[in-house]
């Protein structure tokens, strides 16, 4: 049993890895597409441009002619011939001109079709590696000692419910981030877009420039939002930089989209890399704790300190917040459970002191063992 449900999970990490892949190829395309679809816009303003003054040839050469046909017999026949010459190579040029428009247009339409699947693709893709991520979470590490830490049934009953409700609750999260962020902008993004043309034709180039840099700055603001959804759910910094400058980098962001909270961080000794479970572990029960005090502590500020030591490393999250009563068992003291579970999977310990009006205090000892 124990072989088939450790390939069963190197199956689902792979494809993770695999759908991980699809997603950032997709993304390394839509940049791409950008910028062409930029060029390509450039382009069309350029052969507009030009075809306006075609048309102002077109119409002097046209009047030539016609003065030219009218008293023939006043000029050479080198001038009949020159002016015949000139006003059909303007009539050659404006239709190669228009010619070129129509497919600088068409394929102006095809990158903005392709851009929009291309953006779906990335989001159902980050979509995908997120639940994966979650299952192999559960698979590994957050369910394989349920059965021991809830000594009776009420208690898992109990705990299966709030696991509910807290996927539920973070769905409804995500869902109004998308919906409130991203997808508003992208709605946005739509609606400029069709006006850049109209504004074109009716207030010349300058007018639309100016709406297309608004356009791309909406673009990019949907971008920065969609990547903030993502970080906070697995930090991709977390594998490249550590745990500190993540944590740094994390607690930072967190502090600007909630202003005037201001989160101070010190972290002590000299940081090593470790397992990829035990950096995501530690990430976890300090942004949960951090997440628990901008929810129900009510503060404005939080104090974060690491402890480097040579046999273990002791972290405390500190409020001067609303503060609660841990003799009492609340209802929804899940996200307290959650971090127990965590700690003891790290074979650590974990201690809450909190006072009502006089802020909450969670300290984590978790041990450095040779083997992470």
């Amino acid at each position: 049993m124990e072989k088939i449900f450790g390939n069963m999970v190197n199956v689902m990490d792979r494809s993770k890895s695999d759908i991980f892949l699809i997603s950032e190829q997709s993304r390394r395309s839509f940049e791409e597409m950008q910028k062409e679809l930029a060029e390509v816009k450039e382009s069309i303003s350029h052969v507009i441009t030009e075809g306006d003054s075609l048309e102002d040839m077109s119409r002097h050469s046209r009047k030539r002619l016609a003065t030219v046909s009218k008293d023939f017999e006043t000029y050479s026949e080198d001038e009949v011939k020159q002016a015949y010459s000139v006003a059909n190579d303007l009539l050659v040029r404006a239709s190669i001109n228009k010619m070129e428009e129509k497919q600088l247009r068409e394929r102006r339409d095809e990158l903005e079709r392709r851009l929009m699947l291309l953006l779906s693709t990335i989001e159902r893709a980050d979509q995908l590696v997120n639940q994966v991520t979650t299952v192999i979470t559960y698979l590994t590490s957050d369910l394989k000692n349920v059965s021991t830490a809830l000594e009776t049934a009420r208690h898992k009953q109990d705990f299966a419910v709030q696991i509910i409700q807290a996927q539920e609750e973070e769905r409804k999260r995500l869902s109004r981030d998308i919906h409130d962020g991203p997808a508003q902008m992208l709605a946005n993004v739509l609606m400029r877009s069709g006006l850049i043309e109209k504004t074109f034709v009716t207030h010349g180039p300058k007018e639309a420039m100016q709406e297309l840099s608004y356009l791309k700055e909406m673009v990019r603001g949907a971008l920065s939002e969609v990547r903030r959804i993502i970080y906070n759910l697995r930090p991709m910094a977390l594998d490249d930089l550590g745990l500190v400058p993540t944590l740094r980098k994390y607690l930072l962001t967190i502090s600007e989209y909630e202003a005037p909270l201001i989160i101070h961080f010190q972290s002590n000794g000299a940081e090593e890399r470790f397992a990829s479970n035990f950096e995501v572990g530690i990430f976890r029960l300090i942004q949960e704790s951090v997440n628990n005090s901008i929810k129900h502590a009510k503060t404005d500020e939080i104090w974060v300190k690491i402890e480097w030591l040579r046999e273990s490393v002791n972290i405390v999250i500190k409020d001067q917040g609303l503060g609660f009563d841990t003799n009492e068992v609340k209802e929804k003291s899940f996200g307290l459970i959650g971090m127990q579970e965590r700690v003891e999977l790290l074979k650590g310990k974990m201690k809450v002191t909190s006072k009502v009006g006089e802020g909450t205090s969670i300290l984590f000892q978790i041990p450095l063992d040779e083997d992470l």
